[in-house]
């Protein structure tokens, strides 16, 4: 009989539970308000566990960034948007590790393009190092929560 029409006995692939990232050793825990917001919703709907009690760490040494006295430069909370050099134009917004998602444009503050944005301002030019060469942004626009 083909071994195509049989069922091994190994059990399914496990599921992989995704975590939320860690911090470098000695950085702080920033996140934004809504971000604290944010690790306090999942908390309350999240069963007892491992995953409940890496939430609690979380949240229990978490710091909401303080607001900032210069808002011309680009600083953790900021909203940037960024120009290439093809004129393509990118938003981000710079957040702690527990609510960054790239995806949506939520960059985490150790990222390495969060780390080339911070200390910018508009009119500032930023060689963003990648595996597949450099690209060039512009800053074009800054701006933070009120």
């Amino acid at each position: 009989m083909s071994k195509a029409f049989t069922k091994d006995d190994q059990p399914d692939e496990p599921v992989v539970v995704h975590h939320r990232p860690s911090l470098p050793e000695g950085v702080p825990n920033y996140v934004t308000p809504r971000g604290l917001d944010a690790l306090r919703a999942v908390l309350a709907t999240t069963q007892p566990g491992p995953r409940h009690t890496e939430l609690e760490q979380h949240i229990a040494s978490a710091i909401v960034a303080p607001p900032l006295a210069d808002h011309d430069e680009i600083r953790f909370g900021a909203h940037v948007t960024l120009r290439t050099a093809d004129g393509h134009v990118r938003e981000v917004q710079i957040v702690g590790v527990d609510e960054a998602d790239p995806a949506s444009g939520l960059v985490a503050f150790v990222a390495p393009l969060a780390r080339a944005l911070l200390g910018r301002r508009i009119g500032d030019q930023v060689m963003l190092r990648a595996p597949g060469g450099g690209e060039a942004l512009e800053v074009v626009a800054l701006s933070y929560d009120a």
